[in-house]
């Protein structure tokens, strides 16, 4: 079993998140989405509820997992036995943070390879932080987002009014 391992923040997941992801299954015979903590960010959905979205989006996805990341994707990859962590690729801006991040894994944990993948030309330009930005000023995020999340982008901005 060829396992490998998407890590991300997921705040919110978008349908470039989710593209990824299916392109993923693809290559390989397991996965596991990892919801990761970024301390430079002050996140708009909890790691919980970022992890009960990831798991809503995927029930229909057998060889998906969901778990939040506690420490070093690294460590976890070589606790998991996993081959490769997937990152997604939209444009040449992500590719030097990227570059970085994967050679940095590898000197961590030299047995695991990062795989890039792009994301489908629709969602090239999209990241979670758009999303917030265009759910903020009241703008139509179907394009963007599946149902759940949109459901729960509306309600959490309810909540703050």
């Amino acid at each position: 079993m060829r396992l490998a391992i998407y890590p991300g923040t997921f705040d919110p997941p978008t349908k470039g998140h989710l593209d990824i992801l299916k392109r993923a299954c693809k290559l390989f015979d397991r996965l596991i989405v990892l919801v990761a903590e970024n301390p430079q960010k002050i996140p708009f959905f909890s790691a919980k509820e970022r992890l009960n979205l990831l798991r809503g989006l995927t029930t229909d996805m057998e060889r998906v997992e969901v778990e939040i990341l506690k420490g070093l994707v690294a460590n976890y990859a070589r606790k998991k036995g996993a081959v490769a962590i997937i990152r997604g690729l939209r444009a040449i801006s992500d590719f030097e943070y990227e570059f970085q991040m994967a050679l940095a894994n590898r000197h961590l944990n030299p047995r695991v390879e990062t795989v890039f993948l792009m994301p489908n030309r629709n969602y090239t330009f999209l990241n979670s932080t758009l999303v917030k930005n265009i759910a903020e000023l009241g703008g139509e995020l179907s394009s963007f987002v599946p149902p759940l999340v949109q459901e729960l982008i509306h309600k959490k901005l309810k909540g703050f009014k």
